[in-house]
């Protein structure tokens, strides 16, 4: 009797997703992949009071799977840059429901970031502001502001029995966001912030429970994720995160611990159910990013960075191999409010104008055309 070797096909396995393919974060389900980066853009009034501008702007962009809308103060001590939005009181919530009125009746999906500065605060009276850091580093260099240059303000180490208080300023905002419409809120523990800043040790040099070792460095962080998602639901929260990153004179690129200290933080969420870690890294497939998206049980994020801006090759080779469940996108977005239906097309894109990134009108901030316009249909 003759032996045959037969080959038996392989199940064949799910195809990888494509930036238009829907996902569910949390309690989301997005459209597409394609998530709106928190750009910093400083357009609210003075009182930090989200405006009918503003309001427009992210409706705009509504198409987007997901809008992260700009970091957002929780405290005026949270405050780091002049008219940057705030969500402290009752007027700025109310500014922040005109937003999320105008991109849902869009369709569109909206969290907000909350931030807070720490001893990155670039306003003219922050002399007179009570600002506090993990310990009294000033940020290196001078600051620019109005009336000149000076050394950056000297933080307020934050006393241990003050941490419940840092808490509960990220829970109120959270609170405030949620019924101000927000979808979420996504606690912004990256960038050289005030979260960030308990993260690495060339700025927390602390010697009680929240520094030191890695995992107490970690734990103010974890402890404000985790009353976050306690107060608005675990699957409405995220974090955002930049291991061995270089942002506000915070270096970590060298920090030997830096994979300890942020495996740290991902295990002290694990089991909750947040929503989703969005990472911003230049090193999207090293191994620092995939071993936290390897512990992370929820949606992983991916921001390559600020140096490179996301092309829709990058973006959609990051899903097809594997690297996260969305692309948080930029500048593309900045300057193409229909930059999903433009890279679905395969349609020219807008350039950005750097030039009006930060504070001003409606220039460079509500006057980039749309595809039809920009062809002259219609």
């Amino acid at each position: 009797m003759t032996d045959f070797l037969v080959d038996v096909p392989a199940a064949a396995s799910a195809p990888a997703p494509d930036l238009f393919t829907p996902v569910h974060v949390g309690r989301m389900e997005l459209p597409n992949r394609v998530v709106m980066a928190p750009l910093t853009r400083r357009r609210a009034t003075d009182d930090g009071v989200p405006t009918e501008s503003m309001a427009r702007h992210y409706a705009d962009r509504a198409g987007t799977g997901l809008i992260v809308a700009e970091g957002t103060y929780p405290s005026r001590r949270g405050q780091t840059y002049l008219n940057q939005p705030g969500i402290a009181d009752a007027a700025q919530a109310a500014g922040w429901r005109r937003v999320t009125d105008a991109v849902h009746e869009r369709g569109g999906r909206i969290v907000l970031q909350v931030m807070h500065g720490g001893r990155v605060v670039h306003l003219p009276d922050g002399a007179a502001r009570d600002i506090v850091a993990p310990s009294a580093i000033p940020v290196p260099g001078t600051l620019r502001l109005p009336d000149g240059e000076r050394p950056f303000y000297v933080p307020r180490a934050l006393r241990t029995d003050e941490m419940p208080a840092v808490v509960e300023e990220f829970v109120a905002a959270a609170r405030r966001a949620i019924d101000a419409g927000f979808d979420g809120v996504e606690v912004h523990g990256a960038n050289g912030y005030l979260l960030n800043q308990f993260l690495s040790p060339t700025t927390n040099q602390r010697t009680d429970a929240y520094g030191g070792s890695p995992a107490n460095r970690a734990r103010l962080v974890v402890e404000v994720t985790r009353a976050v998602a306690d107060a608005v639901g675990a699957d409405r929260t995220g974090l955002r995160i930049s291991p061995a990153g270089v942002r506000n004179s915070l270096d970590e690129r060298h920090v030997p611990d830096v994979r300890d200290t942020y495996g740290a933080l991902v295990a002290g969420l694990t089991g909750i159910g947040l929503a989703y870690l969005s990472v911003l890294s230049p090193d999207p497939a090293g191994e620092l990013v995939q071993g936290l998206r390897r512990q992370f049980d929820g949606a992983l994020l991916l921001n390559d960075g600020f140096d490179l801006v996301t092309t829709r090759t990058a973006a959609a080779g990051f899903l097809a191999d594997g690297l996260a469940d969305a692309v948080v996108v930029g500048r593309p977005v900045l300057a193409n409010p229909d930059l999903v239906r433009r890279w679905r097309e395969d349609l020219p894109l807008n350039e950005p104008d750097p030039a009006t990134f930060y504070g001003g009108d409606d220039r460079g901030y509500n006057d980039y055309p749309l595809a039809d316009a920009a062809a002259g249909v219609g």
